[in-house]
């Protein structure tokens, strides 16, 4: 089992956690990695792009002159798309991005995530993380005393003090375990998550 050292919002050492090989010590599949955040990206998209096509534009009802003798080109309709408020070629329509990947694909891309954060030493590991009231100097104390200025930060579940005081710090996401995604432990490149987190990950990804 891999082994990493837990700390305090004090950023002392506190304990040692042992974590689970089949969560956090997979082996790394790249291609997973890079299909799970197309995935996140695609399934981010609107799609409710849209412009008109030559049958869509107002207008153009009869041929703008007759086929010989103007010394014009010929035309069979001012909505065609070299006119002035014609309509666009290969127009765009609103379509759906979204595609899916099956359940296994998911877990091994997540496992393949978290493994890559612990093999190159970008996870930190907190005992709890916890503040009385909301106050982001809390949480930037926290921060600078882990040494880390940008990073995803994983907790077990919602917790105010803690998600408010700490989401307007720039460089700094807060997600709840329940949350967490391959797209964002690739974005950021430290990890910062409670021992809680760690448990209920090992519990849905084990």
């Amino acid at each position: 089992m891999a082994e990493l050292s837990v700390y305090n919002m004090e950023g002392q050492e506190v304990s040692k956690i042992e974590l689970s090989d089949a969560v956090f010590a997979a082996p790394v599949k790249g291609h997973l990695v890079h299909q799970a955040v197309v995935l996140h990206l695609a399934n981010m998209r609107q799609g409710t792009q849209k412009a008109k096509t030559r049958h869509e534009v107002s207008g153009g009802g009869r041929k703008p002159w007759r086929q010989k003798g103007t010394g014009h080109a010929s035309q069979g309709s001012i909505r065609a798309a070299q006119w002035k408020g014609g309509g666009v070629i290969f127009a765009p329509v609103p379509r759906d991005y979204s595609f899916k990947m099956n359940r296994k694909e998911k877990k091994a891309a997540m496992t393949s995530a978290l493994t890559s954060k612990v093999e190159s030493g970008s996870m930190i590991i907190l005992d709890k993380l916890a503040f009385d009231e909301i106050k982001t100097k809390n949480m930037a104390n926290v921060l600078k005393a882990l040494n880390v200025e940008k990073a995803l930060v994983v907790t077990k579940g919602y917790d105010e003090n803690v998600v408010m005081s700490g989401r307007n710090i720039a460089g700094i996401r807060m997600i709840p375990t329940n949350n967490i995604n391959v797209y964002d432990l690739m974005k950021y490149e430290k990890v910062v998550m409670t021992e809680e987190a760690v448990k209920a990950i090992e519990e849905v990804y084990a």
